[in-house]
């Protein structure tokens, strides 16, 4: 794997050099709990028209639920709306450009990312935060370097995060590679985890909602 490079291009320190300036978790988790149970009480019906339109669309369950690594190397389901045919994963984890396995509902609900809003359950129930790295599934997670891994795992992998916003179109980068799944690994992952070790070095309250700020503009002006 390459290199990890901070914004201006250098490399990133390794973590004995790096200053660690954690916000509260305790606040943090409140933050979490409160949001995230405030969220799903006022989308409930938005959510229930989804999840319908998700099974009218095409056959299958309304949920996606795939293994992620969460805190600590803990292993959990992640909830998201179903957004692929069924069994879309036997030919390959990654979702690459327009990808014949998308459905039409699909289509919008990855666009408008709301597809990932079930996430807020995830969050009530502790497997992840509103902000925090995305969680990845195990076989990218092994391509981590060993100190890499243990800092970004040490905080809940969140629902948004800066690599989510400024990676938003990545579906379409890997539809231009020759071979995306290579791509992925060379140039995709250590582009996120320099956002990840950012984020796990100097996390505040504050900066969670500039994030979801910055998410929901993302969303809105695309």
């Amino acid at each position: 794997m390459s290199q990890l490079g901070n914004d201006k291009g250098g490399p990133l320190l390794p973590p004995c050099c790096r200053p660690r300036r954690h916000g509260s978790r305790l606040a943090k988790r409140a933050f979490d709990i409160v949001a995230a149970a405030a969220g799903l009480a006022l989308l409930g019906l938005p959510l229930l028209a989804v999840a319908l339109w998700v099974k009218l669309d095409s056959p299958g369950p309304v949920f996606f639920r795939q293994v992620r690594v969460g805190r600590g190397g803990t292993l959990f389901r992640i909830h998201k709306f179903r957004t692929m045919q069924v069994d879309a994963e036997r030919q390959g984890q990654l979702t690459v450009g327009a990808d014949a396995r998308v459905t039409g509902a699909g289509r919008i609900l990855r666009k408008t990312k709301l597809d990932e809003l079930p996430q807020l359950i995830d969050v009530l129930f502790g497997d992840m935060s509103l902000v925090g790295p995305r969680p990845e599934v195990p076989k990218y997670v092994a391509h981590y370097p060993d100190d890499v891994r243990e800092l970004v795992l040490s905080v809940r992998p969140g629902i948004t995060d800066w690599a989510s916003i400024k990676m938003i179109d990545e579906n379409e980068i890997l539809g231009r590679a020759a071979d995306p799944e290579r791509a992925y690994i060379e140039q995709i992952l250590p582009e996120k985890l320099g956002y990840c070790v950012r984020y796990a070095e100097t996390h505040s309250l504050f900066e969670d909602i500039r994030i979801i700020v910055a998410t929901l503009m993302k969303i809105v002006t695309r």
